[in-house]
């Protein structure tokens, strides 16, 4: 266990950590709260994350956030992980307890806890695009908080039916796989439709095959892509009068809950969200 007397430590790995604005978002939130911790950004490679952990423990480290692909390889290699974590197959944040290092997915809390301000989801009819990593973490996160039904829509029927049945059996709630060819056009009683596919990311003007028109005005639309945060997506969504929350506000949520559960500071959203607004220069 880490003597009180260290400076704490927190480590981000990633085999890709160019571009990456979570350190200077963090350290902006450190600085606004006076809190005398680190945070460094560390290039470590699928073969090497085995080691990267063992020198976690060895130095005391108190967590970190984990990247692509090391979020699926890390779980084997820590402690325990929590039960989103191990639904989805991946997870983003490790914490210490005592001597155990413990993972986490958040994933799925950005778009929550962003979602909630505008609406609580329970008893509303969800819709979620997608099956990938984001959109099993969102899922597991929304179906805990017993929304009427969530439909899971992806090209890929069979796994849109899987992801279905397996928050169905787990959480004991209305589920459907809706099939999606061509141009989508959700149920008018959606309540919630939730963007969780790669179309979009780092285009601005990539297009999510759907019918806007489907949708009733009333529909919050949230897009989980943070970067651009204004996808082509919002931007039909909002101009056709629905309620939008774009991914970098759930960017941003997911890593504050991250340094509260690390340092016990609530950080200040305002100024973390300052920070990566001028770290992508949008």
């Amino acid at each position: 266990m880490t003597s009180q007397s260290v400076q704490p430590i927190l480590v981000l790995l990633s085999d890709r950590p160019g571009g990456n604005p979570t350190e200077f978002m963090v350290e902006q939130a450190f600085e606004h709260h006076d809190l005398d911790w680190v945070y460094h950004t560390v290039e470590v490679r699928p073969e090497g994350l085995e080691d990267a952990i063992r020198g976690m423990r060895a130095m005391g480290f108190i967590g970190g956030h984990v990247s692509y692909p090391h979020k699926e390889l890390v779980l084997p290699l820590l402690d325990r992980c929590d039960e989103t974590a191990k639904l989805v197959g991946a997870l983003n944040v490790i914490y210490r307890e005592g001597d155990a290092l413990v993972g986490e997915n958040f994933e799925g809390r950005g778009l929550v806890a962003t979602l909630r301000r505008v609406v609580d989801p329970a008893e509303r009819r969800v819709v979620i695009l997608g099956t990938g990593r984001g959109a099993r973490a969102a899922a597991c996160e929304l179906a805990r908080l017993r929304p009427a039904q969530i439909a899971i829509c992806a090209r890929n029927a069979e796994r849109a039916g899987a992801l279905a049945e397996l928050l169905k059996a787990t959480f004991e709630i209305d589920t459907l796989a809706l099939p999606w060819e061509g141009e989508l056009s959700v149920p008018p009683e959606t309540d919630i439709l939730v963007h969780a596919t790669t179309i979009g990311r780092e285009d601005p003007n990539g297009r999510v095959p759907l019918r806007i028109e489907s949708l009733s005005k009333q529909t919050i639309v949230a897009d989980m892509t943070a970067d651009p945060p204004d996808t082509q997506l919002i931007r039909d969504a909002a101009e056709y009068g629905c309620t939008t929350i774009e991914g970098l506000a759930m960017y941003v949520e997911q890593v504050a809950e991250a340094i509260a559960l690390w340092t016990g500071t609530d950080p200040d959203r305002g100024v973390m969200r300052e920070a990566i607004e001028e770290f992508l220069e949008v």
